[in-house]
């Protein structure tokens, strides 16, 4: 059984390199570029995993989107595994 994974992140060149990484494995892999579509994406497709971008342009950033998807009973079993290139000990 494949699992499927939603990659949510802004910058292509990160997402290019995500998605080359994961296709050797047996992987249904989906892409969106903003909060909003990452949201409406996990509600249409729901993925096994969710890589999510912390900072993103819109109105949701990717704390907001991780927060919406584990208040929501439909979706709560979505593992989700935040991405951030921040390292500063505050953002950590």
């Amino acid at each position: 059984m494949s699992h499927r994974i939603l990659i949510v992140e802004d910058q292509p060149d990160i997402c290019k390199l995500i998605r080359m990484t994961l296709e050797f494995g047996d992987f249904e892999i989906h892409e969106t570029h903003d909060g909003e579509s990452g949201l409406n994406m996990a509600r249409a497709i729901k993925p096994t995993i969710m890589l999510l971008d912390v900072m993103m342009p819109g109105l949701l950033d990717g704390y907001q989107v991780c927060a919406r998807v584990k208040a929501d009973p439909e979706l709560k079993h979505i593992r989700v595994v935040m991405l951030t290139a921040r390292g500063q000990v505050t953002d950590i």
